[in-house]
């Protein structure tokens, strides 16, 4: 772990451990193709704020991840999504400072001082998010069931992020939890 280590927030009577990922073009289009290229079997994504949760499942692997004028486009075929992630012109210097990601965060969510969740968020200019991922989460299936037992390979992909992004290793702390706990 990095030596300042994670920033701490409470956030809606939660904890959240923050790991700010750096938002220009180039390290945003890799993690998000890295993420969706592959462990689309295994995340939920979506924007979660208070009052509503979407969390989507992918249909297959994306068959394109392409950028234009700041937006990366993850299609999927019979849907798609874009997310402002770099500079965005044709709109104007204002509202592209609005649409851009200004902030992303690869994060963990404690309940009783221990992870239960780990994902990735995005916000745009304003403090707006974007999208959150949900990674694969030792305490669920891919369908979302609570399993008896952890499978610790759920982290790989906490893990490589981590590891790609961040320069971390492997952290003990995410294998100690005791199960899933939904958040406040």
């Amino acid at each position: 772990m990095s030596a300042a280590g994670p920033v701490v927030v409470q956030e809606y009577g939660s904890t959240l451990e923050l790991f700010p990922l750096a938002t220009d073009e180039a390290t945003l289009l890799a993690v998000l193709t890295d993420v969706f290229e592959r462990y689309w079997q295994s995340i939920q994504f979506g924007v979660i704020v208070q009052g509503g949760a979407w969390e989507v499942t992918a249909p297959n692997a994306p068959r394109r991840i392409s950028t234009y004028d700041g937006y990366v486009t993850v299609d999927f075929g019979p849907w798609h999504f874009h997310l402002c992630i770099g500079e965005h012109t044709e709109s104007g210097p204002e509202l592209g400072r609005i649409r851009r990601c200004s902030r992303a965060e690869l994060y963990r969510q404690l309940h009783d001082g221990v992870p239960t969740t780990w994902g990735l968020r995005m916000f745009n200019g304003e403090g707006a998010q974007l999208c959150t991922v949900l990674l694969p989460n030792p305490f669920l299936s891919d369908a979302q069931e609570v399993l008896a037992e952890p499978d610790w390979s759920r982290l790989e992909a906490w893990d490589q992020l981590r590891a790609s992004y961040l320069d971390l290793g492997r952290d003990p702390t995410d294998r100690t939890g005791r199960g899933f706990a939904h958040g406040s």
